[in-house]
């Protein structure tokens, strides 16, 4: 069962029907818990026992990290000292927790990598066939990089201080929340709760702000996102036969379905969790009309980047330290980042890219800050221009090893990007037999897309404007209908369910 699917759709009805139709909240807590586990049964029932474990596990040691067994203050230094105690304690525990997750991770991601770059350089024909054999029978449970980020995120909040919940059923619901729980976003467990605790049937305006999620979501995966799909597969899976103006499209085209169809995702998700009432937080603004990686980066995957500054970038110093410090805790936490996506080196590429980007940034603000006429020209019309381009030229080019995370297939995509001709018969069984379409009509195409994606932009962000809800309980239908009608037969897995 996924998103976009007519099962889906009467699962959804049928769940908000009983879950609304349950007076207290333990009711619907429970409701919300099964229809969960029903839904991940339908894509991989096996991994069930394992999601209960692990949260178990959490649940637990948050509310050890979380108890105060420190005495009162009868004696001073008997205090401080049991409370030093309790606090190395409480460190112990942290770090128990943290790798305990990481292990459960690195075990179903990263094994068979681990042993093929081992196996390789040491000539051990035993380790190659073990990483084969594991990476061909161990399938990595849905959304295990999700689910572990947020038990981190969770163990970290109450040994900072937040408050440990004992209630296992909420925790539970809260770790296994089908919206949430194959692709994100990553929500943390304090920011969910809250939301629980007034539980009210939406207004009518709130149920069609839930029902045009949806609606925009299905729009953006199925209808465009997969569409832009088929052209990259052709042309990336083709790299030999490929020119490189077909390359340059794909790359561009990629960029652009990776967006639509992560982001479709994460609107159907906060879609059908305002449907019941919950709120779930954004995940994209705008990301490919940012003027820095920086700036891309508080706008791309907004909740993994949340992250990432409060779990690994703060704790290992920040800013806060000096220049040259900042800038390695930059290429550090966008190593990590890489290396997260999937266990290849293309990954690392990636995010070593983006690390020195954002060092690039970085020293290049710097300059900007003392010298005030390169402030200012980097504020002008054109210097806002150029911003934007090298960025998103930047975060285009590097999409090759995000797509292609095999070095030997990212390379030779790289080397292909200039002179190269494509193949005598690639545009005719591509573009005409495969697609129907020559390659101009499909630039031309893409450039449409751009322009709607930039009138949305200009209007929300510009303007300030947004459509009323009558307006979009009419066009909900249309779209709706649209997607049943023109999308791609079959449709294309989401590409996140990867990660």
């Amino acid at each position: 069962m996924t998103f976009i699917s007519i099962t889906y759709g009467l699962f959804l009805l049928v769940f908000l029907g009983i879950y609304w139709s349950m007076k207290s909240p333990s009711g619907q807590l429970w409701i919300l818990l099964i229809g969960s586990l029903t839904f991940y049964a339908s894509l991989q029932i096996q991994y069930i026992p394992l999601l209960l474990a692990i949260t178990l596990i959490n649940f637990y040691l948050g509310r050890a990290i979380g108890a105060n067994l420190a005495p009162g203050r009868q004696n001073t230094k008997k205090w401080q000292s049991a409370q030093k105690s309790w606090n190395q304690r409480r460190l112990q525990l942290l770090w128990l927790g943290v790798l305990l997750n990481v292990i459960c991770l690195v075990s179903f991601k990263y094994v068979p990598f681990i042993l093929s770059n081992i196996a390789a350089p040491l000539n051990l024909p035993v380790v190659e066939e073990s990483a084969s054999w594991i990476s061909t029978y161990l399938i990595a449970p849905l959304g295990i990089s999700f689910f572990t980020f947020e038990c981190i995120a969770y163990l970290i909040d109450v040994y900072r201080g937040a408050p440990a919940t004992k209630q296992l059923l909420q925790f539970t619901a809260y770790k296994l929340y089908f919206p949430k729980l194959i692709s994100g976003p990553i929500t943390r467990y304090h920011q969910f709760t809250g939301g629980l605790k007034n539980l009210q049937f939406p207004t009518l305006d709130r149920v069609t702000e839930g029902l045009w999620l949806i609606t925009c979501g299905a729009v953006k995966k199925a209808l465009l996102g997969d569409r832009l799909g088929i052209l990259v597969d052709l042309c990336f899976g083709n790299l030999e036969r490929a020119g490189s103006g077909d390359l340059w499209l794909a790359i561009f085209a990629y960029g652009l379905q990776l967006y639509l169809d992560f982001s479709g995702y994460v609107d159907i998700a906060r879609g059908t969790a305002v449907l019941m009432g919950i709120n779930l937080p954004e995940n994209f603004d705008f990301p490919y009309f940012s003027t820095s990686i920086a700036d891309f980066w508080r706008r791309w995957h907004m909740t993994l980047g949340d992250w990432i500054r409060n779990y690994l970038y703060f704790p290992l110093g920040g800013s806060r330290k000096g220049l040259s410090r900042t800038c390695l805790n930059l290429v550090i936490v966008m190593l990590i980042t890489g290396i997260w996506h999937g266990a290849a080196w293309g990954f690392l590429v990636w995010g070593g890219l983006h690390g020195l980007a954002l060092v690039i940034h970085r020293l290049t603000d710097a300059v900007a800050n003392g010298l005030n006429w390169v402030k200012l020209w980097w504020q002008s019309w054109i210097g806002v221009l150029v911003a934007w381009f090298l960025t998103q030229s930047m975060v285009f080019v590097s999409w090759i090893f995000f797509r292609l995370p095999k070095l030997s297939q990212a390379t030779l995509a790289v080397q292909h990007l200039w002179g190269q001709p494509a193949d005598i018969q690639f545009a005719q069984k591509v573009y005409i037999e495969a697609i129907g379409l020559g390659r101009l009509q499909i630039a031309f195409l893409i450039g449409i897309l751009v322009a709607l994606m930039t009138l949305v932009y200009f209007f929300y962000r510009g303007l300030k404007l947004q459509l009323n809800w009558s307006v979009k309980l009419l066009l909900m239908p249309l779209g709706l209908y649209t997607v049943w009608v023109l999308a791609p037969q079959g449709g294309q897995p989401y590409i996140y369910f990867d990660f």
